[in-house]
Order: C-alpha cells, then sequence, then structure tokens
C-alpha cells in the first residue's frame, strides 16, 4: 500500500490549516477516495471508512447548523474519535472556535478551501489516484515522440539510449533513461517518469554521462509521459519470422494494462530513431481509425477478386 504526506495534500491544493497547531508531518493519506459524512453526521457510524479525507461542503454545514450546538459537537467528537487523517471545509466555511478547540484536543487536522465542493472533491480523487497509484519500474528508455509516449525496452548495451539521443536531436523529449518508473492510474492508462536522481540524464557507453537538459535545453525533456507503445529492441535473428504486415497487433502487459508493443530486430545500418518516430506515427493513424496494413490487405483482396472475376467472364 502507498501514501502520501497530508502536508503534500495542503500544498497541491492550497488549503489553509485552521488548526496550526497540530503536528501533521506523521500524517499520512492511503486511500485514494473521499468522504463527505452525511451519514455520520446523522449518527449513522456503520462500514464507516475512517481512512478517507473527510470533506465538510455546503449541505453538511447546513445540517450541522440546524442541530443543537452540544449535538453538533458530539457528533463531530464521535467522528474524530475514529481517526480520521483530516476534515476539510469547502466554500471558505468559517469554521467556529469550538470545532477547532476540538479538533486541536482530538489532533485531527481541520482544513479549509474556498473551492466548491464538487470541484474539490473532482481534483482530489484525481491527484490522490495518481499519487497512490500501483506502480512499478522497468529497465528502458521513455521518449515522448509526436505527443505519443515511447517505451523502448531491450537487452543492456542494445542501443536504447543511443535511438533516444537521436530522437531528442530530431526534436523529441526525453521522460527518463535506464529505469522508468511506471504507475498505473486508471485501467487504460498507465504513466511513466524518471527517478528523481537520474532525472534528465542518459548514460551513452564510451562517453559516459549527459546531462540532455543542459546540452538540448528544457524543450528536450518531459518530466511524465503516458505509455503508448513500446518498441522492443532484439538482435537479428536469421532463423526468426518478423513480421511484416502489422495485421495483427502484439501486446506487453503492465500492471494489468496492455500497451501495443513492436518487435524491431536489430542490423547494422537501421536507422532506429526513423523507425520509432514512423512507429510513433503509424500508432497515432490506428488511433484516428487509419491502418495502413489493412488498407493494403484490402487492395491485395480487392485485386484478386477482379482478376478471378475477369477469368470467370
Amino acid at each position: 500500500m502507498y501514501t502520501v504526506q497530508l502536508s503534500k495534500l495542503i500544498e497541491k491544493m492550497n488549503l489553509e490549516n485552521v488548526t496550526p497547531d497540530i503536528d501533521i508531518r506523521h500524517i499520512k493519506l492511503c486511500q485514494p477516495e473521499i468522504n463527505r459524512p452525511a451519514l455520520q453526521l446523522a449518527g449513522f457510524f456503520e462500514h464507516f471508512d475512517s481512512d478517507r479525507v473527510q470533506i465538510i461542503g455546503h449541505v453538511e454545514y447546513a445540517y450541522m447548523q440546524k442541530m443543537e450546538k452540544d449535538h453538533g459537537i458530539g457528533i463531530l467528537s464521535k467522528l474524530m474519535d475514529y481517526k480520521v487523517p483530516c476534515i476539510v471545509f469547502c466554500r471558505s466555511i468559517e469554521v467556529s472556535p469550538e470545532i477547532i478547540k476540538l479538533a486541536t484536543e482530538k489532533g485531527i487536522p481541520i482544513l479549509r478551501t474556498s473551492t466548491t465542493t464538487s470541484s474539490f472533491m473532482a481534483e482530489v480523487i484525481r491527484w490522490l489516484n495518481v499519487e497512490l497509484a500501483p506502480r512499478i519500474s522497468i529497465h528502458g528508455v521513455l521518449v515522448d515522440v509526436f505527443g505519443e509516449g515511447v517505451l523502448i525496452m531491450g537487452e543492456s548495451g542494445i542501443g536504447k539510449s543511443e535511438a533516444a539521443l537521436e530522437l531528442i536531436k530530431r526534436g523529441h523529449r526525453l521522460v527518463s533513461d535506464d529505469r522508468v518508473d511506471i504507475k498505473k492510474v486508471s485501467d487504460v492508462t498507465l504513466i511513466g517518469t524518471a527517478p528523481d536522481i537520474t532525472r534528465h540524464f542518459i548514460e551513452l557507453r564510451g562517453i559516459g554521462i549527459i546531462d540532455v537538459k543542459t546540452l538540448f535545453g528544457v524543450e528536450s525533456v518531459k518530466n511524465t509521459q503516458s505509455i503508448d507503445l513500446v518498441i522492443k529492441l532484439e538482435e537479428w535473428n536469421r532463423e526468426q519470422n518478423y513480421d511484416r504486415m502489422g495485421l495483427d497487433e502484439q501486446y506487453m502487459e503492465f500492471l494489468g494494462n496492455k500497451v501495443v508493443c513492436h518487435s524491431i530486430p536489430i542490423r547494422p545500418g537501421r536507422n532506429l530513431a526513423i523507425i520509432c518516430e514512423s512507429a510513433a506515427v503509424n500508432y497515432r493513424q490506428k488511433k484516428m481509425g487509419y491502418n495502413a496494413a489493412q488498407e493494403l490487405y484490402n487492395r491485395i483482396t480487392n485485386n484478386l477478386m477482379k482478376k478471378t472475376k475477369v477469368e470467370e467472364e
């Protein structure tokens, strides 16, 4: 299970901490979902997930205002006894001194934002889903080619970094070299990034470490990129039959998500950068509904049908 510091959420969402006396350094979030404690304010605590961020919006606050003061404080006290990570008041709702005092005594941070409840919930869920997403690290190079995330894989020393460097010179952007950290942010989306320590660096055998950002400028690097296509480099094998049409897609699986994969045999004289560019453009064409391999297959089929018809006549 992955966690994220509450202080990071406060900084990212620009939240106001109305309980500054509480030490929040030890508080961590482990659930990407949030909770609006409407039923809990009514006294129903069965199946209450206390690990979630608790959000008080206009409806919850209006309900609390109709309660007797002591009863409202008592319900909040019971909610805080579950050791929720924090309570966020939206729409700049004024938090009473009694609630602040109670929260300080129980060590539950009270936060506030001017954002509307729905907008804040959507943004928090999106951000937490990314921060708490399942992740793995793999050996490879990730490059943004024409907006498509191309993950170049292969054995060590086969030429992944050299291909990436040529792509950078051709105007594309490096995300990560040697190691790529992959997060599964949804059932269809994988996000790749570089470890902090190696970000923007490339290792070239015989030369050493190259700082891409310094040599080629900030437009040559990128911090994160979705992984759309995998290009697997492998040594040329005369005994193996390689796909020459591309009618049947091959896939590689990461964290349960399938990504289109092309196996590219390496021989002297092959320009890997152009191959990667062509693969990225071809993949984009397929997403837009045009498949060159299928178009060629249709032409051949139609031509054979015409010849057969002429022979029959």
